[in-house]
């Protein structure tokens, strides 16, 4: 089992796309922030090695709960409406945020999306996994803060069929 801070699970994270997914290019339309570029496999591999390989934590104590996630990202929107955004192709959004309309394409299952209610968000180093990765001892607020980073490659568009299947 690895021992990570978030940074290193987002490096973790971020070989994932490289490894697994195809490409995911940001939107034409400008949005409020766009699909963090995974690290070069260099710098991911050389993150990689500096992990602590330990024995998984219990789940004691695990939900989800413990990850506060879709916070306020400004101007009414969650951190959920801005990966909607980002990650799909004309999104309209309401006077409260949500996305109205719009298109995804999800990258497990190659299905085209036509309703944010299709779409999930998956957080790609799950937050089951980063507990037995050593979030159990971190703070409520730095558990927060990785279950929303938009500056690592650690939230992305799914559809919903695809990440619930997954599972953690």
């Amino acid at each position: 089992m690895l021992i990570a801070s978030p940074r290193r699970l987002a490096a973790a994270a971020a070989c994932l796309p490289a490894l697994l997914l195809a490409p995911v290019a940001p939107p034409a339309s400008a949005a409020p922030t766009e699909l963090p570029e995974p690290s070069p496999a260099s710098i991911a591999r050389a993150e990689l090695a500096e992990l602590a390989v330990a024995q998984p934590h219990a789940m004691t104590g695990y939900s989800r709960a413990r990850f506060p996630h879709w916070s306020d990202q400004g101007d009414s929107c969650s951190t959920r409406e801005v990966v909607l955004e980002r990650d799909g192709e004309d999104v309209l959004r309401d006077s409260q945020c949500r996305a109205v309309t719009g298109t995804w394409h999800s990258q497990y299952d190659g299905k085209k999306l036509t309703s944010a209610s299709q779409v999930d968000i998956d957080h790609v180093v799950p937050l089951a996994n980063a507990w037995r990765s050593g979030a159990d001892a971190w703070s409520t607020a730095k558990r927060q803060q990785f279950a929303n980073d938009l500056t690592n490659p650690q939230l992305i568009a799914v559809s919903a069929t695809s990440n619930r299947a997954k599972g953690d």
